[in-house]
């Protein structure tokens, strides 16, 4: 893993904080990026030993000129990009439903973040992708976006993630041919600001998401994993 570059997106806390760490400690230069340089700050403080692999950068993939920004940035200190791990991800919202939304403000929000935020890192960052031999795209879903397993419920964050499932499927499908490998990963139900408590171990998680992020070059493109096996879009 040495020698290789990593963004990902939602990393000063858990599981985005998770999979810094553990590509960090495999000597991985992973770039941090959160909202909020402040909390970045702290979360690189924490990594110890494995501060010289991570580079902090402030990023909202809710916004086109902080994605933008940051793409300069990057672009002017590596010369490719080898995975891109799209986490950022808000609002599971289960105090609404479908019938009674509130689309123009809970609704747009979490789309903004959670489905157009990986779109618009993957455009944006497409340049520095396509310069790597073994470009990985992982956007982090949630089995809640599975077309076959919706019920009702959740419905900003469930529609946001079955969303982003298409768009994991398009980009792969388009990318195909590009040696660049895209997939969306369920990491389960974490222990998380957003979890809760209970459910799986947040490093557990991040051990979901890395194993399609070092995928090798015959591996799967336009899939749905937890832990490796398929999932129902």
């Amino acid at each position: 893993m040495k020698n290789k570059t990593a963004l990902v997106t939602g990393a000063n806390k858990g599981l985005g904080y998770e999979v810094v760490k553990l590509l960090a400690g495999s000597g991985v230069q992973v770039f941090l990026t959160a909202r909020d340089l402040k909390k970045a700050e702290l979360a690189y403080i924490s990594f110890g030993d494995y501060k010289k692999n991570v580079r902090i950068i402030e990023l909202d993939v809710a916004s086109p000129q902080s994605v933008i920004a940051a793409f300069k940035k990057i672009n002017s200190e590596i010369n490719s990009l080898d995975m891109l791990i799209n986490n950022a991800g808000i609002n599971y919202d289960s105090w609404q439903k479908a019938i009674n939304a509130d689309i123009e403000g809970e609704c747009r929000v979490t789309m903004e973040t959670n489905f157009y935020g990986p779109w618009r890192m993957i455009k944006t960052f497409l340049p520095l992708l396509l310069k790597s031999a073994h470009g990985r795209i992982v956007n982090v879903s949630s089995e809640a976006g599975s077309i076959a397993a919706l019920t009702g419920g959740i419905p900003a964050y469930a529609t946001s993630k079955a969303a982003l499932n298409a768009l994991t499927r398009t980009v792969a499908g388009e990318l195909k041919g590009n040696k660049i490998l895209v997939n969306s990963v369920c990491p389960g139900w974490c222990a998380t600001e957003m979890g809760g408590t209970g459910g799986r171990s947040p490093e557990l998680g991040a051990k979901s998401i890395l194993w399609a992020a070092e995928l090798p070059d015959d591996g799967p493109s336009g899939g749905f994993f937890r832990d490796g096996k398929p999932l129902q879009w």
